[in-house]
């Protein structure tokens, strides 16, 4: 197992107070897309998909600066960091009013964090990215983001379903499904349509369900009851193609996803507004 070079998390650290600022005006048929995608009503005017704000101020590198699992190429606004493997953990949202259609935002992202953990599967590298989203100069939504860059580690195997169906909604997302959420969110991240790459390359054992796709199946759940003012999720288990996820409420003010192998592959906690 390899272990990271003294020094070099503190140069990733150096990033730390590293801004970005975009603007960009929040297109109407932009959003639709998106809220086709995650299962959401097209008509975007009236109703809001659940986590809307992600429909905007999408990644956008050149074929050029594309790296080799389809992420944009390291370096840049985030730390250079040499792990070869890099996830959307979690994240941490506030929602103080809605995003206007057709009217230009800005975005002022800041790296937040950079940190160093050591755990049975080796060096793990967390960064912390706050991204504010303003329009009119007020802020509409905060969000803290967390990536995860990790070694190689084990191949992943596919879990085996527990003999009875569990307790909640059934999700089971098809490949089209996550090819239109990779589209409509610009995620070249390869393993979630490539299978050769996600089973070759990344050792899973199928094409990998996106964390940021059921962290809005679980937003969508909560906001049957209402706007909502706060919403965070931590991935904790990754989900595949081709098998049951379940989701369900997890007491008053929390929802989670549940492999068919019974282990939770996300928690989300949140307020309605």
């Amino acid at each position: 197992m390899n272990q990271l070079a003294e020094g070099q998390v503190d140069d990733w650290r150096k990033a730390i107070g590293r801004l970005e600022e975009r603007t960009e005006k929040l297109g109407t048929e932009q959003l639709r897309r998106f809220a086709l995608a995650v299962g959401s009503d097209f008509a975007v005017e009236e109703t809001a998909p659940p986590l809307s704000h992600w429909a905007f101020f999408l990644p956008s590198p050149e074929d050029g600066s594309i790296d080799v699992d389809g992420h944009p190429r390291r370096g840049g606004f985030l730390p250079d960091i040499t792990l070869p493997r890099r996830m959307f953990a979690a994240s941490s949202m506030e929602f103080h009013a809605p995003l206007e259609l057709e009217v230009d935002a800005r975005l002022v992202s800041r790296i937040a964090d950079v940190s160093h953990k050591r755990g049975r599967s080796g060096d793990l590298v967390f960064v912390e990215v706050e991204r504010t989203i303003e329009q009119g100069g007020a802020v509409r939504v905060r969000e803290r983001q967390s990536f995860v860059y990790r070694g190689e580690g084990e191949p992943a195997p596919l879990p085996d379903a527990l003999p009875a169906p569990l307790v909640g909604e059934l999700w089971m997302p098809g490949a089209v499904n996550l090819f239109r959420f990779s589209a409509a969110t610009f995620n070249g991240h390869r393993i979630h349509y490539d299978l050769p790459y996600a089973r070759d390359v990344e050792r899973y054992p199928a094409l990998v369900v996106h964390g940021p796709f059921t962290a809005t199946k679980l937003a969508a759940l909560a906001m049957r009851e209402g706007p909502l003012a706060r919403f965070s999720f931590r991935a904790m288990a990754p989900l595949f193609l081709g098998q049951p996820i379940y989701l369900r409420a997890a007491g008053d003010c929390a929802a989670e996803a549940v492999r068919c192998d019974g282990v939770v592959a996300m928690r989300a906690e949140f307020a309605r507004g």
